[in-house]
């Protein structure tokens, strides 16, 4: 008896930390001026739009979660792009260049298919956000902006299962969010 409780124990245990591993967050780049935003949603990102200021920095963008919009961070101009997720594509990359001291300048979203939105200008530094998972698929942006653009921004990642459900491992439970 002791023996089985042992195994289901280091069982759960692995299980647990297995778990913990599908979560991943990318250091916020950028200057970090302005007001905090994250972007809120439930289930997969199956779309993303982006303004940029005339081939210059990027001003703003919003992800759709399922088929909700989240709030707009930062503002819209007459620039836009937007890309919407085929079933079962997921964005696996957030990249591109930041001016230390001002704004988030290129942005771009790369697609477990190779597909890939892009908005601004490539100058600055460059930085690349992307799961430690292989599982991992874009869940959240978060960062600051202001009324001129997008200062900063970092990116956090997580696991969806075959269902739909986003699962995170917390100790030994796992919350599951179902898909709208």
């Amino acid at each position: 008896m002791f023996a089985l409780l042992a195994l289901c124990l280091l069982c759960s245990s692995a299980w647990a930390e297995h778990q913990t591993d599908q979560y991943s967050f990318s250091e916020t780049v950028g200057s970090g001026t302005g007001t905090r935003y994250a972007t809120p949603g439930t289930g997969r990102i199956t779309a993303v739009r982006m303004w940029e200021q005339n081939n210059n920095i990027v001003t703003g963008f919003q992800l759709k979660y399922g088929f909700v919009w989240s709030p707009q961070v930062g503002r819209n101009t007459t620039n836009l792009v937007e890309m919407s997720l085929f079933k079962g594509e997921a964005i696996v990359q957030v990249s591109g260049k930041y001016i230390p001291s001002n704004f988030i300048s290129l942005l771009q979203f790369v697609t477990n298919r190779g597909r890939v939105l892009a908005a601004g200008q490539p100058q600055g530094l460059s930085f690349s956000h992307y799961g430690t998972n292989s599982e991992s698929e874009l869940r959240i942006l978060s960062g600051r902006a202001s009324r001129a653009g997008i200062t900063s921004l970092g990116a956090h990642f997580d696991s969806m299962d075959d269902m739909g459900y986003e699962t995170h491992g917390t100790g030994n439970t796992t919350t599951m969010v179902p898909l709208h």
